[in-house]
């Protein structure tokens, strides 16, 4: 009301040095910022209410949260802001009552929940949460089907007509290699592996064949990703053989990236006793995969230098420790971190430091990291400025200190 007044009153007499000669205007101006101030700490405020409601809002704006909780009387008008929460969900599908019934990739694969979630006379944050919880629960539950399905059909068939994600056939497909691997050690030592390299070969060959077959499209995407798999593992077993490797416990083989199924309880109803838990292991590290959906997304080539960072990084993270990837521009680092956390199925959050960074603004963004146990890669980090820098040390060394100690809450400070 004051600005409009103020401006209307400029209109009709625009004389600026009389108009600003006024005691009362300047007091007026100073009142109506200490108001706005206030605004501006209750909204900051309701904000931080709904981010720790649901963590990942941290990595929103202010306006582009402001947007969401602005939907939140039509569930389907948060559509567009789904991608910025989750890894590669690009949209929900809605059935009857806008009763959300699965998750659809940016290639558009289809994959549906296990129950359905009402978002209807709820938050926002509180379903989104739901469908979290619940994109976990059908991950956990589709892995475990495609890895008990690959028993019964040709792999070939398991590929292109089992029906089963990408991600799925993606990652089941190591599982069942770190699986096979071993048994050949098992079996015959070196003179297994020796074998079993020559089945893989024939393996790769039946899936580049099946890859000239005319094939759906989400198929065809499926392969291009699966082939480079398949030929780090070949190239993992030709290693292997060279070096005359004969049990599981040699340290070519410990130091590769191996996926392992757990299961606990099959009759638990606790999601992972009864579908499992896949393990990924490096050396001596060992995480939990944590089933984010990932969909049907392309994967690097594996060179040797891509397996030492994993390496280190890996151990690294065992150790509660982090890792700074360094090497001229456009040679991959902020992608080969990104692929590590597609292969552990982590959802992974990109920041572009720059020169205007406060830690307020890192504070809320290492706060959003600790709550909803995502990892960060900060790309051009060397762009902080060096006083913003020894506050980011603090707030990470405090985020480590509680990691290591095991607690489950802790005092952050900005």
């Amino acid at each position: 009301k004051l600005w409009k007044l103020t401006m209307s009153q400029v209109r009709a007499a625009p004389a600026v040095l009389e108009f600003c000669d006024n005691s009362m205007l300047k007091d007026k101006m100073t009142e109506a910022n200490a108001t706005l101030d206030q605004v501006q700490k209750a909204l900051t405020e309701y904000l931080n209410t709904k981010r720790m409601a649901f963590a990942r809002f941290y990595f929103l704006s202010d306006d582009q949260l402001l947007d969401i909780l602005s939907k939140v009387r039509n569930p389907a008008k948060v559509q567009p802001f789904i991608s910025k929460v989750f890894e590669n969900i690009a949209s929900l599908e809605f059935g009857k009552n806008y009763q959300i019934t699965g998750m659809r990739s940016s290639v558009g694969e289809l994959v549906k929940f296990v129950d359905p979630i009402d978002p209807r006379d709820r938050e926002v944050e509180d379903w989104l949460a739901e469908v979290r919880d619940s994109m976990k629960t059908a991950m956990r539950y589709r892995f475990k089907k495609a890895v008990m399905d690959y028993k019964d059909q040709e792999r070939n068939d398991w590929i292109s007509r089992g029906g089963h994600p990408g991600q799925c056939v993606l990652q089941g497909s190591q599982v069942l290699w770190t699986a096979e691997v071993e048994a050949a050690f098992d079996a015959e030592g070196a003179k297994g592996i020796a074998k079993y390299l020559k089945y893989l070969g024939e393996q790769l060959m039946n899936t580049v064949s099946l890859a000239r077959e005319k094939l759906p499209n989400l198929t065809r995407k499926i392969l291009g990703p699966l082939i480079v798999l398949d030929v780090h593992a070949k190239t993992v077993v030709e290693t292997l053989v060279e070096e005359k490797c004969e049990k599981k416990t040699d340290f070519l083989w410990i130091r590769q990236m191996r996926y392992y199924m757990e299961h606990k309880n099959l009759t638990s109803d606790n999601q992972e006793e009864k579908h499992g838990q896949i393990m990924v292991e490096m050396t001596k590290a060992r995480f939990p995969m944590c089933y984010e959906y990932i969909g049907n997304s392309g994967r690097l080539v594996i060179t040797p230098l891509t397996d030492r960072c994993y390496m280190t990084l890996m151990t690294a993270l065992q150790l509660h420790l982090g890792g700074a990837p360094a090497g001229p521009a456009g040679t991959g680092k902020t992608e080969t971190v990104k692929d590590l956390a597609k292969a552990c199925a982590k959802f992974c959050v990109v920041f572009n430091c720059s020169e205007g960074m406060d830690c307020k603004m890192t504070g809320k963004f290492f706060r959003g990291l600790a709550m909803a146990g995502a990892w960060a890669c900060f790309d051009e980090f060397n762009r902080i400025n060096i006083e913003v820098l020894s506050v980011v040390a603090q707030q990470v060394t405090s985020i480590w200190n509680a990691i290591r100690t095991s607690l489950e809450t802790f005092s952050f400070e900005d």
